[in-house]
């Protein structure tokens, strides 16, 4: 070999070297710190990569090539967004990681966070545990309880491969013609704080000594989302999206305690409500969201914006979408939800920071925020769906818990028609019981809104769970006739010859805006249903609703009366207490009014008159 040719070999050899020798990232290096990690990959970004990261975009659009083209940071489900209809488990691993995989096989391979609507378990997934709606949680009064439901949640949300819930919703709920109530633990701050347990139980308990940075505990767990950043519970005549009039001062006394609490317990991300404070669209509102919650309470994970909710910040929404960028980015958002027109929004936003409307310091703060609590929940290790865990979705110990959830989460408001003959706990062996009503074999109504589909769904056949009925055929004594008849007329119960009858009635599901109501009455045909029952047999009814009801004009004609909120998939936990297994323990988290011309009342106010006061609710002694 001559010496030129020797020369060329060596050099081709040492490229060869360098070429196979792949460069040391830091920010792939588990042993770095969190902040040089993120620190050296903000480094290395793109524009087009910041902006990639800080955009959520639906499920339904992030088909194959669109999340590595664009460098999206986010994928979402909305209400009822599934890989198909009743998708299993596997469906639902192999759809996230096909979108891993395209998000990862980027220049940089920074993971997605794909986030979805887990409010009360994992609503979204056919078989999931649904748990009782938080209006019935902070009826339980039992913060550890509601842990234990974060736990279980968290597992069976990974277990479909998806590491990020947008819950919970700490609203404070002031007004229950707002059709969001049901998402609201109570109308009383205390109470909402103390369910911020939630929290620890999604992510797992933060065991060092910083507080207020976020925190998840490892592939078990998921990132939690607290909402709906702030006053989404105090709008005007409890209008959804209202205005919230109120003072400084009450904005913090009222609706922002909670918050600070998830603060302290390592809370992922805020998202901003769409609400307004005395005219101010939350989602506009520097002031609120950098100057308060990022600068004063010194809250270091990210923002994120609800569904289209920079739209909103114009009426009619989008109007001027550039105005809506500028504004929600400018205001602290770090994450902005834009299901559909995402290219319109990274378009927008790439110009805004190219002709300097928007600062690259701002851009640089949001990026830093999501990279942290992707490297804190180790994204970037444990990318994929861990399919160890297929099991987890709707097992038997989660049904156990939610069971148990809604025994705690009953409140007791009338037990007999005087205190000496109370009519509760039932007898399990009668001759013949009636079970009555719309909502006592309908496991779509028990559920309620924000269950398989956004709205809800009635019916048996959207996912699996006990209803009432059965719960009440399987408790009985085997030699009790139990005759179900969901509208039955007079003469059919007059001749029935019946001990008692259960008549369960309530609202049908709704979510957001569709739940707003003026008038608050119990729909046809319960009233008509409880007078007819009730007239002529003894009889408890079982009210499933997601707030107070009217219910005044009907409460003498009732022997008992049990508020059951929105109990979920396990409707034995009703039976359970109904018959005695287990004593009444719920105490009301929220006033129960005489008229809805007494609204909004809440305990301690001036001219406080309520049917059933805050904090009230019968008990009863389990059968030894």
């Amino acid at each position: 070999m001559g010496s030129v040719h020797k020369a060329t070999f060596v050099l081709l050899m040492f490229c060869l070297a360098v070429l196979g020798r792949a460069e040391y990232l830091k920010y792939k290096d588990p042993k770095q710190s969190i902040g040089v990690r993120i620190k050296d990959l903000l480094g290395r970004m793109t524009l087009a990569e910041k902006i990639g990261q800080m955009t959520q975009i639906e499920r339904e659009n992030a088909t194959t090539g669109v999340l590595s083209k664009y460098f999206i940071g986010s994928v979402l489900s909305g209400g009822g967004s599934v890989p198909s209809s009743k998708a299993t488990v596997a469906a639902w691993q192999s759809m996230v990681n096909e979108m891993q995989k395209d998000a990862m096989s980027t220049r940089l391979g920074i993971p997605i966070i794909y986030g979805i609507d887990a409010v009360h378990g994992h609503n979204n997934v056919y078989k999931a545990t649904v748990f009782p709606h938080n209006v019935g949680l902070g009826a339980t009064r039992d913060p550890e309880l509601v842990k234990r439901i974060g736990e279980a949640t968290a597992l069976e949300v990974r277990a479909t491969g998806i590491p990020y819930v947008f819950a919970p919703c700490i609203a404070v709920c002031r007004d229950p013609r707002w059709g969001r109530c049901y998402e609201s633990y109570s109308e009383d701050p205390n109470v909402v704080r103390s369910m911020t347990t939630i929290i620890s139980g999604l992510q797992g308990d933060d065991p060092s000594d910083i507080k207020g940075r976020p925190y998840v505990g490892g592939s078990k767990k998921v990132a939690a989302c607290a909402k709906h950043y702030v006053g989404d519970g105090g709008t005007f005549m409890g209008i959804n999206e209202g205005n919230t009039i109120i003072d400084n001062d009450g904005l913090m006394t009222i609706h922002m305690p909670a918050y600070y609490n998830s603060i302290i317990r390592g809370v992922s991300t805020i998202m901003v409500s769409y609400n307004s404070w005395n005219g101010k669209k939350m989602h506009a509102n520097h002031h609120l969201i950098t100057d308060f919650l990022k600068n004063k309470l010194k809250f270091r994970g990210f923002v994120i914006s609800d569904w289209e909710g920079i739209d909103r910040i114009t009426t009619p929404q989008h109007l001027n979408y550039s105005y809506s960028i500028e504004a929600g980015v400018g205001a602290g958002i770090d994450m902005i939800m834009v299901p559909f027109a995402y290219t319109e929004f990274i378009d927008g936003l790439t110009s805004q920071v190219k002709n300097n409307i928007i600062p690259m310091s701002r851009i640089d703060d949001a990026v830093y925020r999501i990279l942290r609590v992707k490297f804190t929940m180790g994204l970037f290790e444990n990318p994929y769906a861990d399919p160890s865990l297929m099991g987890e979705l709707g097992k038997q110990e989660h049904r156990e818990i939610a069971r148990e959830a809604v025994r705690k989460s009953l409140v007791l408001l009338k037990n007999g028609k005087s205190a000496y003959t109370p009519l509760l706990p039932l007898p399990k062996k009668a001759g013949k019981i009636l079970v009555a009503g719309s909502h006592a074999d309908n496991l779509g109504n028990q559920c309620g809104g924000w269950t398989i589909t956004w709205q809800g769904l009635t019916g048996n056949d959207n996912t699996t769970g006990t209803t009432i009925l059965s719960a009440i055929k399987s408790t009985v004594d085997p030699s009790t006739q139990v005759v179900f008849s969901e509208n039955p007329d007079s003469t059919a119960v007059d001749s029935g010859n019946y001990d008692y009858a259960i008549v369960v009635i309530g609202e049908p599901p709704y979510a957001e805006t569709f739940g707003d109501s003026l008038n608050l009455t119990i729909p046809a045909p319960g009233p008509s249903v409880i007078q007819t029952v009730c007239r002529s047999v003894k009889c408890v009814v079982v009210l499933i609703s997601g707030r107070p009801l009217v219910v005044e004009p009907y409460i003498g004609a009732m022997d008992a009366f049990v508020a059951a909120w929105l109990p979920g998939t396990e409707g034995q936990g009703v039976a359970d207490v109904l018959f005695g297994d287990y004593g009444f323990s719920g105490k009301l988290a929220r006033t129960w009014f005489k008229s809805v011309d007494q609204l909004p009342m809440n305990v301690g106010d001036k001219h406080y008159d309520p049917l059933f006061p805050f904090g009230f609710g019968l008990t009863t002694q389990a059968n030894k």
